[in-house]
């Protein structure tokens, strides 16, 4: 589908989540649950502040961006962006459009950036 022709997606579709488990390498997958969970661990005051600043309710939020936080797909896009983050963007590129993954990756703050 190319960048140019990636569709938006809603966010009842699971279409995001479907798209950040694509990039799961073969060799990860067995005891991807267990790493989901230390993720969120060793990132919840990151995760807490994430949802305060940019969630639902927030200031941010009100005019339509940052749609995504908040969301259950979000810590398993947040991960992938933290382990696999040009395999993320290029799956991305490819399926959707990707303001919503250009939101979230400001909002989580710079690891890498991956924004041409």
């Amino acid at each position: 589908m190319g960048p140019g022709r990636a569709r938006n997606a809603s966010l009842a579709d699971g279409e995001f989540l479907d798209v950040a488990l694509s990039t799961v390498r073969t060799e990860e997958r067995k005891g991807y649950i267990e790493r989901l969970e230390a993720f969120v661990e060793e990132h919840r005051a990151r995760l807490e502040e994430l949802l305060r600043a940019y969630g639902p309710g927030s200031r941010p939020a009100e005019f339509g961006r940052y749609a995504l936080i908040g969301q259950p797909d979000t810590l398993v896009i947040l991960e992938r962006m933290e382990t696999n983050p040009f395999g993320l963007r290029a799956q991305w590129e490819k399926e959707l459009e990707t303001v919503l993954l250009d939101d979230l990756e400001f909002a989580w703050g710079p690891r890498i950036r991956l924004r041409r």
